[in-house]
């Protein structure tokens, strides 16, 4: 099995720990417990001591009902026992597409998005088929461009809601028109929704499990929730017979996601509308603070993110990303992730919530400025 290098998280590994400003963080500013336990009004000792004496066994394999519940009820027609849990969303990629994809199937997956859900049916035999979201078209799926691309063996469709890098957020009449497409070829349709809860509406966007019967939606409890420590996510599947294959797969190298990591996860979701008032207060101001400091910048472009926490911004200096962000992070501090880790060249994908202050948010956007002027300066 050949295995291609991903990307993003070869960068982030580098350089995440050797930084002064992180603005390629993708995450909603995290939460420590004492801060979750008083976002929930609740207490942290307590929780402790109610379980310390409890043995540390595998737990509940398949999820603890209080887990699975409480995922559920992120979800329309979602039940509890459509939902298998994962390590993150990446073991949740992983494991719904490494159980879906093999040799003669086709792929049809967007691009830019996480490397993800192109690499990995690639790596395990599949025909993949980039559809290129248009930049002019704020990169929102082309329908016409998406139904050309499929074929008789057309197996998935993937797509990630809101978008990531780019932050578009496709509504839920472009969602019923994809999900026509997959039903049209009798395919699947995955959908990586971990930002699905942030726009700035402050509402949830449909989901993709809640629309279609051979839809997979994937999330976690990292992105929108800021508990990415908890490395606790889920594949929601309505397909008892796929589920029953999730769950075979799982077996091999999953087996459970750990009874803390579950018991917090069930704890946070009892009390979601709290840390999400939280996230959505976060990235509402930093928003502003971002799309303010790319009006200021003459040789940055935009376009404007919809959804999520992370904006794909354009340089129009004549430097590969590699270059340009490797020396902005050793000479200002400031780590952004290179376009070209989405294939998207001249470019940088910034994360915008990594701070619960404006302010840090500035001072970041400020080291990324400098860099701009010390480029600049040797144009001339």
């Amino acid at each position: 099995m050949h295995i291609k290098d991903f990307a993003v998280e070869q960068w982030m590994n580098a350089w995440e720990t050797k930084c002064r400003y992180n603005v390629a963080e993708t995450c909603c500013y995290s939460l420590s417990l004492e801060e979750l336990f008083e976002l929930a009004d609740e207490s942290l000792e307590e929780f402790v001591a109610s379980r310390s004496g409890r043995r540390l066994t595998y737990g509940a394999i398949e999820g603890s009902p209080e887990f699975l519940a409480g995922v559920a009820s992120l979800y329309r027609t979602v039940e509890p026992e459509h939902i298998v849990p994962t390590h993150g969303a990446a073991g949740a990629n992983m494991l719904a597409l490494s159980t879906l994809c093999g040799p003669g199937d086709h792929v049809v997956a967007v691009m830019p998005t996480y490397q993800q859900l192109y690499s990995i049916p690639a790596m395990c035999g599949a025909e993949v088929s980039a559809l290129h979201l248009d930049r002019e078209k704020r990169y929102h799926v082309d329908l016409e461009e998406l139904q050309s691309l499929c074929r008789p063996n057309t197996k998935l469709i993937c797509i990630n809601n809101p978008n990531n890098p780019t932050g578009a957020l496709l509504t839920t009449q472009e969602l019923l028109d994809i999900v026509e497409v997959a039903r049209a070829q009798d395919a699947w349709l995955l959908c990586d929704e971990v930002y699905r809860p942030l726009n700035f509406q402050g509402t949830w966007q449909e989901s993709v499990s809640d629309l279609y019967d051979k839809a997979i939606a994937t999330s976690s409890m990292s992105k929108a929730w800021s508990l990415a420590g908890l490395r606790l996510g889920w594949v929601a599947c309505k397909d008892a017979e796929l589920r029953r294959r999730l769950l075979s797969h799982r077996d091999y190298d999953l087996i459970s996601c750990g009874m803390i990591d579950d018991a917090l996860g069930a704890f946070a979701l009892a009390h979601k509308d709290a840390i999400l008032a939280r996230s959505r207060r976060i990235v509402t101001a930093n928003h502003q603070v971002l799309m303010d400091w790319v009006a200021s910048e003459p040789h940055l472009s935009v376009v404007e993110p919809e959804g999520g926490i992370t904006a794909l911004v354009y340089y129009d200096y004549p430097v590969d990303s590699y270059e340009f962000c490797t020396r902005m992070v050793q000479e200002t501090g400031a780590l952004v992730t290179p376009g070209d880790c989405f294939e998207e060249p001249r470019s940088m994908r910034l994360g915008y919530a990594y701070s619960d202050n404006p302010e840090a948010l500035r001072e970041g956007l400020g080291a990324i400025s400098e860099f701009c002027r010390i480029v600049e300066r040797e144009q001339e």
